[in-house]
């Protein structure tokens, strides 16, 4: 198990922050952060295909779908620090359309891996592009970062939107406009 190999660095981790390790609220910390952080980075050990498990079914929908207010909870790469939001996404069906839960399932995949939230963003939608040979595939996470709020300049109010678009997303004003205005 991952997580044996990283409960003596956490234990490590608490005594060079000038913890006692072994002080009774301390004692099972290491096993438990090391616990919480192999669940929390397990996007590392999923496959796309995997996860889809086949959940591609024929369709003659063409018109745009979208799956809004998907939770998200990542792990900042700089800080090890969480950000926490919501994730919309939006697809153009081209004969195929995917099970929806596997737009949650994606989401938590990418997000479970150490992350900046422009490079999820992108990961996300080249997935369910990839997945499904949509026409047009848009993502937008909307996240508060602890990175930001609980150090640093400590800003508490703020936030990061993110998007990408791909395909008649993309490329058609019109498609990207019904997207967008779909989401409020």
């Amino acid at each position: 198990m991952i997580h044996e190999n990283l409960t003596p660095l956490y234990r490590d981790l608490l005594s060079n922050l000038g913890e006692d390790p072994e002080r009774e609220g301390l004692q099972d910390t290491p096993k438990r952060a090391a616990k919480a952080m192999q669940y929390l980075t397990q996007g590392y050990h999923q496959s796309l295909d995997e996860l889809v498990n086949g959940a591609v079914f024929s369709s003659d929908t063409d018109e745009l779908v979208i799956v809004k207010d998907i939770e998200l909870y990542s792990l900042c790469e700089h800080h090890l620090l969480p950000f926490i939001g919501k994730c919309h996404i939006g697809y153009l069906p081209q004969g195929k359309v995917l099970g929806l839960s596997k737009f949650a399932r994606i989401v938590d995949m990418y997000s479970r891996r150490l992350q900046i939230q422009e490079l999820l963003t992108k990961q996300i939608a080249e997935a369910i592009q990839e997945v499904t040979g949509a026409a047009g595939v848009g993502v937008i996470i909307e996240a508060k970062h602890m990175c930001m709020m609980m150090r640093g300049v400590e800003k508490q109010n703020s936030s990061m939107r993110t998007s990408v678009m791909l395909g008649q997303l993309r490329a058609s004003q019109n498609s990207r406009q019904e997207f967008l205005k779909l989401l409020d």
